[in-house]
């Protein structure tokens, strides 16, 4: 049997006595790519929050059973883009606990990071300054920082909004290389309803407190 990454069991969520999430029951397995989402409002950066532990519950359980867990927020894209860091540095930012006592990055530190930006088809930006990037190619950066501490599963909240449409289509592309050919558990927090439709495995549809969910919808579409 597939091994779950995530168990939701009769979860509910009220915010100022307003119930956002009610009874939600749901199991994301390893390797799947996973799509959440729904109208302004209806829970989904909620239920995302709940399942990484940010938020707790009013009522039901949410297990998380991983540990290597990267984590792509929508507050990524605020960062002050004249801060004078390189992809480089920005990428061994997440190394930093693995970098020993006089923190200097070694040669398989170095190693590591080529590797990552080799995936997300930035490696001949490794020395230029993050600030001076485009909003896709900054959001590789972002995804390549998450990927070289190893990560199983990644979630993200809303990651193609700004970018432009070449940028999504490159990042969608990316997408479907880190699941399948990497074997990462993707879930995704998004507004875009119809490319989930086309690349997601399962598709977590929020609305007015309650779930809908279409398993192998990618499967069944083809």
């Amino acid at each position: 049997m597939p091994r779950n990454v995530v168990e939701v069991k009769n979860l509910s969520f009220n915010y100022e006595k307003r119930c956002i999430l009610k009874d939600i029951n749901l199991e994301i397995n390893c390797g799947e790519y996973v799509g959440i989402v729904g109208e302004n409002g209806s829970g989904k950066s909620t239920l995302l929050n709940l399942i990484l532990g940010d938020i707790s519950p009013s009522s039901g359980k949410v297990n998380l059973n991983e540990t290597r867990v990267g984590y792509l927020s929508q507050q990524v894209r605020n960062f002050n883009k004249r801060f004078p860091a390189t992809v480089e540095e920005i990428i061994a930012a997440n190394l930093y606990s693995d970098m020993g006592i006089f923190k200097m990055l070694t040669k398989k530190h170095k190693k590591r990071i080529e590797e990552v930006l080799e995936i997300v088809n930035m490696k001949d930006y490794k020395d230029r300054l993050i600030g001076n990037l485009s909003g896709g190619q900054q959001q590789r950066v972002f995804l390549a920082r998450l990927l070289v501490s190893n990560p199983e599963v990644i979630f993200m909240d809303e990651p193609i909004v700004g970018l432009d449409d070449e940028s999504i289509k490159i990042f969608y592309k990316l997408m479907q290389k880190l699941n399948k050919e990497l074997n990462l558990t993707i879930v995704m927090v998004t507004h875009d309803i119809t490319s989930m439709e086309k690349h997601a495995d399962k598709i977590i549809y929020l609305k007015s407190t309650e779930m809908t969910m279409y398993e192998n919808f990618t499967n069944s579409t083809n």
